[in-house]
C-alpha cells in the first residue's frame, strides 16, 4: 500500500507522534496506512542472546518485559521516560524510531546498544546499524515505500552497568537534554568498554570521550574529564525551551552522573559474579 500510494502515504503505528503533527497541520499524508491489525510486527523474541523486537511492539510492553529489564536494562530505564504511561501504552518502540525526534530517548538507548534495523519494502528487505539510521532533524534512511519492521538488539557484555538520565522541565515533557551510557570493567576492575550517547538532532555518539575511559580505573576525576571533553562541542539546537549552550551544560552534568552511575552498577555485577 506505501508503494501505491507514494510519497503522500505515512503509516499509523501508536499514534502518538504523527497523530499530533496532523493536529497542527505539520504533516497532511493523503493516505494513513494502518499497521494496528498486523500481528506479525508486535513481538519481543530472544534468539541466540540477541533481543528482537517487533516494530509495533508496545513501549510499555518493553518496560514491563522481565526479559529486557534483566538483560537489557538501559532499555528499561530509557523507556520509562517517555512521556506518561498512557502513552507508552500506545506509542510503538519502531514509530518512535522511524519519527526520529530530537529528545526522543528510543533513538539514544538504541545507537548506545549498537542496534541493527530491518527496512523491507515489499519482498526486499535490508538491515542498518542504528547509528547510520537516523540522518537530521526528524530525518531517516527509509525511503517513502520502507517499513521499519525489526529492531535487533546484541547482548550486553558481562559486567556492564547502564545509566538513562535526562532533564525536562516538568514530568512526561520532552527532554531538553539527555544522555545514554554504557561502562564495561575488564578483569582488572578497569574500564573495558564505554559507551557515551546524548540527545540532539540526531543520536550524537561521542567516541572521543569514550576513548579517555579505556583501560582507566573508574573515578569521579576521570568522568568529569570525559564529560567535559564529551559536550565541549556538542550539536545542540537554540528553541523557546532552552538555548543550545544551556543544553551543553546540562548534558554535561548528565553525562558525569550517567558514567558514575553505570560504573557504579558495573562494580555492583563485578561483586556479584566473584
Amino acid at each position: 500500500m506505501l508503494a501505491q500510494f507514494g510519497d503522500g502515504a505515512r503509516p499509523l503505528a501508536g499514534g502518538q507522534s504523527l497523530v499530533p503533527l496532523m493536529n497542527l497541520r505539520l504533516i497532511r499524508p493523503s493516505h494513513l496506512v494502518d499497521l494496528n491489525g498486523v500481528g506479525e510486527l508486535r513481538y519481543l523474541k530472544l534468539d541466540i542472546g540477541e533481543l528482537r523486537i517487533g516494530a509495533m511492539t508496545r513501549q510499555r510492553q518493553l518496560e514491563r518485559s522481565a526479559e529486557v529489564g534483566n538483560h537489557w536494562p538501559l532499555l528499561r530505564e530509557a523507556t520509562s521516560y517517555i512521556g506518561h504511561i498512557q502513552i507508552r501504552n500506545r506509542g510503538t518502540v519502531g514509530g518512535s524510531l522511524a519519527h526520529a525526534y530530537p529528545s526522543a530517548e528510543l533513538p539514544v538507548a538504541m545507537v548506545a546498544l549498537g542496534a541493527s534495523f530491518i527496512l523491507r519494502r515489499n519482498d526486499d528487505q535490508r538491515a542498518v546499524r542504528a547509528e547510520e539510521f537516523f540522518v537530521a532533524h526528524m530525518t531517516t534512511v527509509l525511503e517513502p515505500d520502507e517499513l521499519l519492521v525489526e529492531i535487533r538488539v546484541p547482548a550486553l557484555p558481562p559486567k556492564t552497568g547502564w545509566c538513562f538520565q535526562e532533564v525536562s522541565r516538568r514530568h512526561g515533557d520532552f527532554a531538553l537534554a539527555g544522555v545514554a551510557a554504557l561502562v564495561t570493567l575488564d578483569g582488572g576492575g578497569s574500564i573495558g568498554q564505554a559507551r557515551l550517547v546524548f540527545t540532539g538532532p540526531i543520536p550524537l555518539r561521542v567516541e572521543k570521550a569514550e576513548q579517555l575511559l579505556l583501560g582507566q580505573k573508574p573515578t569521579e576525576g576521570l568522568f568529569r574529564e570525559a564529560a567535559r571533553a564529551a559536550t565541549q562541542d556538542l550539536a545542540q539546537d537554540s528553541d523557546i525551551h532552552a538555548s543550545a549552550d544551556y543544553r551543553r551544560q546540562v548534558s554535561e552534568v548528565l553525562a558525569r552522573r550517567a558514567l558514575e552511575e553505570a560504573a557504579r552498577r558495573a562494580l555492583q555485577l563485578e561483586k556479584g559474579t566473584s
